[in-house]
């Protein structure tokens, strides 16, 4: 079978849903993890260049190759293809503060248009991707696009954000209908490909070992409407065959 992750940014997936995936590779499916928002952009200015500034590191790093090399790293713990879509992340697209980033998608902003157009391109047996928990404008995109494609999608629990606001609401464009699905996850894995990310881990979690102590007690909540659950009924008994 083959396996559809659509991630927001060089971390997502795995923060998310790497338990999954993980599984899914061990029992022999065809994992792929697209990366959505990994566009380098030379000369960053403003809130774009803070973005790296305030990880400690300096103006002239390639601040997306850095992240992109990181993923890599952690896709091969989990068993997985890593593919880069190219596109900008919201700070090169015209928001200009962490505020901004979680008060709505800006009226002028349509890239979901061009990422959904790229994903079209794709094909799986089953997809997976956010569910915008948290608000964060990329992650609304992706939630955007991937349901405007109408393909069988298991859609995730977006993390860290799940762990700040335990009672965050989804975007508005996740579909109606949907029912919790199980699968089998390897958290160990999880926890082990999250560590390929230094740059992001003292931001999002304090460090490795607070991630670690953080996501351990974090299942995998997936959420499937009627096509999504049938193709996880035909995995099987222990739906991971």
């Amino acid at each position: 079978m083959k396996v559809l992750a659509v991630s927001p940014h060089l971390d997502d997936a795995a923060f998310s849903v790497g338990g999954t995936l993980a599984a899914l590779a061990t029992a022999g499916h065809e994992v792929t993890v697209v990366t959505c928002f990994t566009a380098s952009v030379p000369d960053p200015r403003g809130f774009a260049l803070a973005c790296q500034l305030d990880k400690g590191l300096p103006a002239d790093v390639d601040y997306l190759a850095l992240r992109r090399d990181e993923d890599a790293a952690a896709m091969a713990v989990l068993g997985a293809t890593p593919l880069y879509l190219g596109l900008p992340e919201a700070p090169h697209r015209g928001y200009t503060s962490a505020a901004d980033l979680f008060a709505g998608v800006h009226e002028e902003d349509a890239v979901w248009r061009s990422l959904a157009a790229a994903l079209e391109e794709h094909d799986a047996d089953l997809w997976l991707a956010p569910q915008a928990l948290g608000g964060h404008v990329d992650h609304l995109q992706v939630l955007r696009a991937v349901a405007a494609l109408d393909r069988p999608v298991l859609w995730w629990r977006d993390s860290p954000y799940v762990l700040r606001v335990p009672a965050a609401v989804p975007g508005p464009h996740l579909p109606d209908g949907l029912a919790e699905v199980c699968l089998p996850q390897d958290l160990d894995r999880r926890a082990e490909a999250c560590a390929c990310y230094p740059t992001q881990l003292g931001f999002q979690f304090g460090g490795v070992e607070r991630m670690r102590a953080a996501l351990a007690g974090l299942p995998e909540v997936l959420l499937g409407g009627d096509r999504a659950r049938a193709v996880v009924a035909g995995l099987g008994s222990d739906a991971a065959r």
